[in-house]
């Protein structure tokens, strides 16, 4: 079996002394791996310019917000309690929910939608309750 790294090893005590749980665990081993992989060095010689750089790949390869934010947490968590950076973490950008319009029926939509209901009585609810808002 491979040797565990003494920042691996630290990182991991770090995540047990604060309860962490194994998924949690294993989750933020894996993103401290990937951004060490992808610039082929130890993490702890890496800068906020290169966790920048790492944020934009991600984002780039289309990785989805929730799967960012674990990883930034994860970077956090590695930067200011494992190696001790008071403003490194600070500084770790969180990506934002995107927000989705909601889908608006068009004035044609709404008629055909109203002309389609065939009781009288619950059309005119429903042109009530539309022209209401």
């Amino acid at each position: 079996m491979a040797e565990i790294s003494p920042l691996r090893r630290r990182m991991i005590e770090d995540m047990t002394v604060r309860n962490l749980s194994p998924a949690t665990q294993q989750s933020y081993l894996n993103a401290v791996a990937k951004l060490s992989r992808y610039f082929g060095r130890s993490p702890d010689r890496l800068d906020l310019e290169d966790i920048r750089a790492f944020q934009v790949h991600l984002v780039a390869t289309g990785m989805s917000w929730p799967a960012l934010n674990q990883i930034v947490c994860a970077l956090r968590f590695f930067y200011g309690v494992t190696l001790g950076h008071d403003t490194v973490p600070e500084r770790i950008a969180y990506a934002r929910k995107p927000r989705k319009l909601p889908v608006v029926l068009s004035a044609d939509e709404v008629v055909r939608f109203l002309e389609a209901v065939p009781s009288l009585k619950s059309r005119t609810a429903l042109t009530t309750v539309y022209a209401a808002g």
